[in-house]
């Protein structure tokens, strides 16, 4: 059977629930805002321990990305995801949660061709395309900074 987009459309439409915005937005601003107070508190806190801004701010992103995983293993995060939406996938936490729940869900296949194989199976193309794409972007500024002089 071949239907229009304008076809396809409607069927999309009617067979999609409304999005309750109104609802949703607010959620998911704070949601990813307590996280982003949890990651404030802890960079305060390493840096009243007497690390360097840099130091608080590496330890901060270490304990942030830990915190996600455990709570992503546990089955937590996503029962957080589920009502955070947006705001708990644009913090660091959103990042660790992609990278642990592929590995989670086929650990059953074993360590290589289960965790191994499927870590990456979400986060791998942005890692690749946003080293590929820092390295462009640096060369490029390299040669605008070598011809300006």
């Amino acid at each position: 059977m071949k239907m229009s987009d304008i076809q396809y459309g409607e069927m999309v439409k009617e067979a999609s629930a409304p999005s309750k915005s109104w609802f949703n937005i607010p959620k998911a601003f704070l949601i990813g805002g307590a996280i982003c107070l949890c990651g404030q508190g802890l960079l305060e806190l390493f840096g009243a321990v007497g690390l360097d801004r840099d130091g608080a701010a590496a330890f901060t992103s270490i304990t942030l990305v830990l915190c996600s995983a455990i709570l992503t293993a546990v089955g937590l995060y996503p029962k957080v995801a589920k009502h955070g939406g947006a705001g708990t996938l644009v913090p660091i936490t959103g990042f660790a949660n992609a990278v642990v729940s592929p590995a989670i869900e086929f650990r059953a296949e074993g360590w290589v061709l289960g965790v191994g194989a499927k870590v990456f199976a979400i986060a791998g193309p942005v890692i690749l395309y946003g080293t590929a794409a820092s390295i462009i972007y640096g060369l490029i500024y390299w040669a605008a900074k070598t011809i300006a002089g």
